[in-house]
């Protein structure tokens, strides 16, 4: 994920310039989910704003909530803006901005009819004014700031939001997540920071939020490994937990055995297993620039210390070495050292993963190889893993050099669509048009299903109410998209300026 103005801790991954249009890659229809959609190896073509939409074109469509036209739409969709960076919690506190991975959880226990709750990040580091959620894992203050990430709860019932509270504080650069098979958020840290020489605490840990914000601890779910983690996703058949890792050249792909499988709400504070992926046959495998349709056995190896601190490579004087790693200040991950001295395989970037049918769907946001031939700086990738074999093929990547996959987040609809957050970074072309959700036919062809369209100027900002500046907010990524388990409603987030929205509309029109 980029953050506002490009600045970063010292102690975060570097992220490199981003792409700006999907097109088509070859496609293989492995699963369940995979024939739903029609996916199969297929001739790559690009993918335009002209390519047609089976949703329709997409034209400017005024929010419900401001009527201010936020996001362009196809036909027939309408959406509704809620909690704003700046608006009012239901505690009369300010929405905390940089909105991210979101999921909903289940509808909410006693409560009326179709009440949803969605537990949603805060990707911010520290800030001089954190979540005051009742749970808090890292207090430390620093010249009046502290550690400003974590999490709030919404709750939205009918076509309105009705709630939303802060949920989960003291942590550091919450990008992605994942939900879980028992109705909670997984929350991540993005950083390999280490605030104890100020009196604070590690980060880079994942921490598991309830959909009661009350029964959230803000226990570090250590066992699950300390490192740049982007997202997870659990396998409900087994509830082992697949992990993402976003750290440049430098990232494993793993997996958390839980000693208690139990399936219930606290069962991974109790440990497990931390592995990594490692190609049957092919030691540190290099799966940073993939050939569409490719595929691959994986095996499993145990991390024998999943709390390790980074360690430095590829200095000049030796030491350590992980070819063409670009890790901030030259670290890699604890983990990830551990797991590349046995032979694990390493993606450019880990993004997005999104369970369905058992299936899980990975996404290499900077798989490829840029102009000047670097691999690990190209347009991305979307993988496909399934547990119960052990496979992993290259289901998405593009074609072209000329043009260019900019894959984020990724979310799965219960009609078996698959959706893609579209993110501007690096990418002045996207920025100035705006970024998108971008769906798949059931041929594997992309489309743009949406576009952010957020421009505001002083006179729309009063008149809304809104307390962000004026600007031309359409470079900002989208983020944390999610269906309700009926396929009725679309969540997502623009995380600049930090607003959420909420989608509905004639979806049986096309695959999601």
């Amino acid at each position: 994920m980029r953050r506002p103005n490009g600045r970063r801790s010292a102690f975060m991954v570097h992220h490199a310039s981003r792409r700006r249009v999907v097109h088509a890659g070859a496609l293989l229809g492995v699963s369940s989910l995979a024939e739903v959609l029609g996916l199969h190896a297929a001739q790559a073509s690009p993918a335009s704003d002209d390519r047609p939409s089976p949703y329709g074109a997409l034209r400017p469509a005024r929010d419900l909530a401001t009527g201010l036209p936020l996001l362009q739409l196809p036909p027939g969709f309408r959406y509704r803006s809620y909690t704003w960076t700046g608006d009012a919690l239901d505690d009369g506190t300010p929405c905390p901005g940089n909105h991210d991975g979101m999921a909903v959880l289940a509808s909410r226990s006693g409560a009326h009819d179709g009440e949803l709750v969605l537990v949603r990040n805060h990707e911010r580091g520290e800030v001089p004014d954190p979540i005051a959620a009742p749970a808090q894992y890292d207090r430390a203050q620093t010249e009046g700031k502290r550690p400003g990430g974590g999490t709030t709860t919404l709750r939205f019932r009918g076509r309105e939001f009705v709630g939303a509270r802060q949920s989960l504080g003291g942590t550091l650069w919450n990008c992605a997540g994942g939900p879980t098979p028992w109705g909670t958020w997984l929350t991540c840290e993005e950083t390999l920071a280490d605030l104890t020489a100020r009196g604070g605490r590690r980060h880079g840990y994942v921490f598991e939020v309830r959909a009661d914000p009350r029964a959230t601890t803000g226990t570090p779910l250590v066992a699950m490994g300390r490192f740049a983690h982007e997202a997870v996703a659990i396998d409900p058949r087994t509830h082992y937990a697949y992990l993402t890792e976003d750290y440049r050249n430098a990232s494993a792909l793993y997996r958390f055995i839980p000693a208690d499988r139990s399936g219930t709400p606290g069962a991974y504070e109790k440990g497990g297993r931390l592995q990594a992926a490692r190609v049957i046959g092919q030691p540190n495998a290099d799966l940073r620039a993939p050939t569409a349709g490719a595929t691959l056995s994986l095996e499993w190896i145990d991390i024998a210390d999943p709390d390790a601190s980074p360690v430095r490579v590829n200095q000049p004087e030796g030491g350590p070495q992980v070819p063409e790693a670009a890790g901030r200040g030259g670290e890699v991950s604890g983990p990830f050292w551990q797991a590349w001295n046995r032979g694990a395989l390493r993606m450019a970037r880990g993004e997005g993963i999104w369970q369905r049918d058992g299936v899980l769907y990975v996404v290499d946001t900077s798989a490829g190889a840029d102009a000047a031939g670097r691999r690990g700086y190209g347009r991305g990738a979307v993988w496909q893993l399934d547990p119960r074999n052990d496979t992993l093929r290259a289901l998405f990547v593009p074609a072209s050099t000329q043009e260019a996959l900019n894959p984020d987040n990724v979310t799965v609809s219960p009609r078996g669509g698959i959706l893609l957050c579209e993110d501007a970074d690096g990418a002045p072309q996207q920025a100035a048009l705006g970024t998108r959700l971008i769906g798949l036919t059931a041929r594997g062809v992309p489309y743009a299903f949406a576009r952010n369209n957020v421009m505001l100027d002083e006179a729309q900002l009063r008149s809304a109410g809104k307390r962000v500046a004026p600007r031309d907010y359409r470079a900002g990524e989208f983020a944390g998209a999610c269906f309700d388990s009926r396929g009725r409603v679309l969540f997502v987030n623009v995380q600049w300026p930090g607003i959420t929205f909420a989608i509905w509309g004639p979806w049986a029109r096309g695959p999601l």
